[in-house]
């Protein structure tokens, strides 16, 4: 399960590139979902945000029903963005019983600059999967030579695949969207293998 959250569409491009990814993986069936806005309509709307994808609204009650899950969103001030953040804040349900322990979990994400989060982010929003019993999966360096790239503006670390917005006209590229698809296929594999031993 793969559950995002896209102001301006930027992780939502990452999301669909993971999910396809994890779809080239036999037996594995990924599904992409989106976490509720936050923000007013007339909010939006002043923030030039594009309309929302039409990919579904997950709910915490959803999340027992996976195998995994990684988590997209964009960065404010290091750490996840207020959206997703409330998400979590509703699963204490899930919380108290554990539904969601020892499954497998990681992250992807954007950011305006090359300092504004790329490792920040998912770092500190780790504090979520621990709390719910999760594992955390990192790509690590599992992409080889593209997580070396030094001539092209790259997002994305070891935590997990990621894009720079910039200002918002920059789109994710297609080094960044091949980084996207082998998390999730890496990520599949990963958690095909958990499920098979148990």
């Amino acid at each position: 399960m793969f559950s995002y959250y896209s102001t301006y569409g930027h992780v939502e491009k990452l999301a669909r590139e993971i999910e396809k990814g994890a779809a080239s993986v036999e037996g594995v069936e990924a599904k992409l979902w989106q976490v509720p806005e936050t923000l007013p309509e007339e909010v939006l709307a002043k923030l030039g945000a594009p309309p929302k994808s039409d990919a579904p609204i997950i709910t915490p009650n959803e999340l027992p029903e996976a195998d995994g899950f990684l988590f997209g969103f964009p960065t404010r001030f290091g750490s996840m963005a207020a959206q997703f953040k409330a998400f979590f804040d509703a699963t204490g349900g899930l919380w108290r019983t554990q539904s969601l322990a020892g499954k497998p979990a990681g992250f992807f994400y954007s950011t305006s600059s090359q300092g504004g989060g790329q490792e920040t982010t998912p770092l500190t929003s780790i504090t979520q999967l621990v709390h719910h019993g999760l594992i955390f999966v990192p790509i690590g360096y599992t992409f080889g030579g593209g997580m070396f790239e030094m001539e092209k503006v790259k997002g994305g670390s070891p935590y997990g695949a990621g894009t720079y917005a910039g200002d918002g006209s920059r789109q994710p590229s297609e080094l960044e969207l091949a980084q996207a698809f082998h998390q999730g296929k890496y990520f599949a594999g990963i958690a095909k293998k958990l499920k098979g031993s148990q």
